[in-house]
């Protein structure tokens, strides 16, 4: 099965001319392309597949999509995300209301 994983981008720079970005995926960092997304900024919230940015995602979505990889169990070594209300991704329902 193949699956994105959502992160926010920290840091945007170019790597032998190809648009790319840090991302965090709740504490862990990896380098990502982001040539297929050319509208995301530092802030940002990605979707990353094999290292590429797909698609561009509000923190509301990023925090639903790390609630279900959390009850599939993968994300043990993650330290999740808050919401920008301070809602932790793994107490947060769908629709926008915390458990």
């Amino acid at each position: 099965m193949c699956l994105g994983v959502p992160g926010k981008v920290v840091d945007v720079f170019a790597e032998d001319g190809i648009r790319m970005g840090t991302v965090d995926f709740g504490g862990i960092t990896r380098t990502a392309c982001l040539e297929y997304a050319p509208e995301v900024d530092v802030g940002s919230w990605v979707v990353i597949h094999v290292g590429f940015a797909i698609s561009v995602v509000d923190e509301e979505e990023a925090a639903r999509s790390y609630e279900l990889l959390a009850e599939m169990g993968n994300l043990e070594d993650i330290d999740l995300p808050q919401t920008a209300d301070g809602v932790r991704a793994e107490d947060y329902r769908p629709g926008g209301s915390a458990r």
